[in-house]
């Protein structure tokens, strides 16, 4: 049975993706910043500028079958690669009082060419949920690093945080002002961006985000309790959980990581019954195809033959072939 393979990629301009974004398998989520809201929720799948927190959906087909997906993600995004930084106070991790905003220079994530004591960081520069530009921010004096609880000041995409000169405070809760320190991909573009063995590097489509994610396996779904195991380019990695109290089988759904851990929002056409633009259904092993849940659903392959990664060859999404 053909795998199931995307249509059409998710759109980079609204978009996050690594690279050469050459995956099989793109359902509905876009790689992750086109649809990141500030609270760090939904991941959507297309958008044509910027990143912003929706996303759309993502279309999947095989030779015999074709699924098509309308899932999205939230979380927040961000678009153009560089800007100026104009009204901002950092104080709540510095100690200070009185503090001037940081100086409006531009700066390069890639480069990290801000002055001592700062580092470049994407924030919203119209006070918005969306990463549309950098500037130098401050570094706290008792950094935290990579895989530590983090918290910004203000607001998710307010472009302050108290993570270290490489990484950046993500998937931050919108009242508490917490989340998890995040290491920046290095590199001096997207096309040598790499990060540290287990993680993946997702890149907005101006480079204003570069996030190293951890990778995950879709079949044990071994991401923290608050997290999913979802498609992202080639390969798949934790996102945060936003189904809330939905997404059990057959669930209506428009976001890539509003379906329970262990299911994915796909087109309508893969689930039985499905009137949404996007139905949840589960991951399945290909190698025990009677475990699907639709009386006509089959255990569909995720990847090509030859080209799933190590250990990803039985990965499959239960779906109508059609």
């Amino acid at each position: 049975m053909a795998s199931v393979r995307a249509l059409t990629p998710p759109r980079p301009a609204s978009g996050v993706y690594h690279r050469t974004m050459t995956a099989p398998v793109k359902a509905l989520l876009p790689p992750l910043w086109m649809g990141l809201l500030v609270s760090g929720c939904l991941v959507p799948v297309s958008s044509d500028t910027g990143s912003s927190a929706t996303t759309s959906t993502t279309s999947a087909t095989t030779s015999t079958t074709s699924a098509t997906s309308t899932t999205s993600t939230s979380t927040t995004s961000g678009t153009p690669s560089t800007s100026s930084a104009s009204e901002t106070q950092a104080c709540s991790f510095l100690d200070c009082e009185d503090t001037p905003p940081p100086s409006p220079a531009e700066c390069n994530v890639w480069y990290q060419d801000c002055p001592d004591g700062t580092k470049c960081m994407a924030w919203a520069d119209d006070g918005g949920t969306s990463w549309n530009a950098t500037m130098c921010s401050p570094i706290d004096p008792n950094p935290v690093g990579p895989g530590e609880v983090c918290k910004v000041e203000e607001g998710p995409t307010s472009g302050i945080d108290n993570c270290d000169a490489h990484s950046m405070c993500w998937n931050v809760d919108q009242d508490t002002l917490e989340g998890a320190c995040h290491a920046f991909c290095t590199g001096t573009s997207a096309e040598n961006a790499t990060c540290d063995p287990g993680f993946y590097c997702l890149i907005n489509s101006d480079s204003v985000l570069i996030l190293c994610y951890p990778r995950c396996f879709p079949l044990l779904q071994d991401c923290p309790a608050d997290e999913l195991c979802i498609p992202s380019g080639d390969t798949f990695i934790c996102r945060q959980d936003a189904s809330g109290d939905f997404g059990t089988y057959g669930d209506p759904c428009e976001y890539a990581n509003t379906c329970n851990a262990g299911l994915y929002c796909l087109n309508p056409e893969f689930i039985e019954g499905c009137q949404a633009v996007g139905c949840c259904t589960p991951f399945c092993d290909t190698s025990e195809p009677l475990m699907c849940p639709g009386a006509t659903q089959e255990c569909i392959p995720w990847y090509d033959e030859g080209d799933a990664p190590d250990g990803y060859e039985d990965v499959g999404i239960c779906g109508i072939p059609q």
